[in-house]
């Protein structure tokens, strides 16, 4: 249903970097590099993730309660990506554990270094 989603960035060469290592941890790629646009997916014709900068040459700014989610399979693959989002300079928003929903959400809350707000997760989790 969702073809691609952008995040607006100031610095697209540093956001660049910070998606490229980030993504690499689920298994995404780059797939389209233009001067105002980067993109990674999985595989083609699934969802693609991008960067992208303003149209508008206007300030790229976090959305207020915008929310990008990325679905990994299991609670070490959150752990494991949010931790390289914090290496690579992110700003925690809320560390990674069971969020107590009847889906068993496990999920790790970061902001990316424009500020946008993004959660690794996954379903299906049970405390031991």
């Amino acid at each position: 249903m969702i073809g691609y989603i952008t995040l607006g960035t100031n610095n697209l060469q540093r956001s660049g970097k910070f998606y490229d290592e980030l993504l690499g941890e689920i298994g995404a790629k780059r797939v389209m590099t233009d001067e105002r646009m980067l993109g990674w997916g999985t595989t083609p014709g699934k969802t693609m993730f991008s960067v992208i900068t303003p149209f508008d040459e206007h300030e790229a700014t976090a959305g207020n309660g915008v929310m990008i989610a990325l679905d990994v399979e299991t609670p070490a693959a959150v752990e494991c990506v949010y931790n390289k989002a914090i290496e690579l300079g992110a700003i925690d928003e809320g560390r990674p554990h069971d969020r107590g929903s009847d889906m068993g959400f496990y999920g790790g809350y970061f902001r990316d270094l424009d500020g946008n707000k993004l959660v690794a997760y996954c379903l299906g989790f049970k405390a031991d």
